[in-house]
């Protein structure tokens, strides 16, 4: 025997529905309305870039190093070149401070070849002679150890940076402007000139006067 439902009128309907109304309408304003859209792209999550390869890493360890290396290189360059300018600048200093001295030193050596000289003119005086010479010589033998040569151009063509002509003279042995005979000694210090040689240039055979 089933239960049987009794119909319902149109009141209690009517009830109902506007029992469940205002709860139904009610609910809509409650739920967040969802954000408006934009029209551009959707954002793309950020992302790490990759990790170098060991291929990479070799390659920048070994592009790291050979800069270091070059750096080394071009900073020992400079420390050699550092060296050679401080030992040439030292020598050079050196070299001066011995041009001066020798400067003063030169005419006590003129006055010494000039007394030997004459000396050699007086036979009564061999012991003065030898004397001198000795003198003479361990002057020259000191002057050598530090660099000092005699210049000698008896014979030799004029040089205008190693001579100094005093005059001329005519000469059917000696060859026009060649050196005739030396006044005074001229002498070099490591290969520069300290004092150039006072020479008699050579003016070639005598001419024949025109009568």
């Amino acid at each position: 025997m089933t239960a049987s439902h009794s119909p319902k009128t149109p009141a209690q309907s009517g009830a109902d529905t506007a029992a469940q109304g205002p709860a139904s309408a009610a609910a809509p304003k409650d739920r967040p309305e969802p954000p408006a859209p934009t029209g551009g792209p959707a954002p793309v999550p950020a992302t790490e870039p990759p990790a170098p390869t060991l291929e990479e890493q070799l390659a920048a360890a070994q592009k790291e190093a050979a800069g270091h290396y070059d750096r080394y290189l071009r900073a020992v360059a400079d420390l050699e070149n550092h060296r050679r300018r401080a030992a040439r600048d030292k020598e050079e200093l050196r070299q001066s401070a011995t041009a001066n001295l020798l400067q003063h030193l030169l005419p006590l050596l003129d006055n010494l070849q000039l007394a030997l000289a004459a000396a050699r003119q007086d036979a009564a005086a061999k012991s003065i002679v030898e004397g001198v010479a000795m003198v003479l010589d361990q002057f020259m033998a000191v002057l050598e150890r530090h660099g000092v040569k005699e210049l000698k151009p008896l014979g030799q063509k004029f040089d205008a940076h190693l001579h100094e002509s005093l005059s001329h003279q005519p000469s059917a042995e000696v060859p026009e402007e060649h050196v005739l005979q030396v006044v005074r000694a001229g002498y070099s210090l490591h290969g520069r000139l300290l004092r150039p040689a006072s020479v008699i240039l050579s003016s070639g055979p005598a001419k024949e006067a025109r009568g």
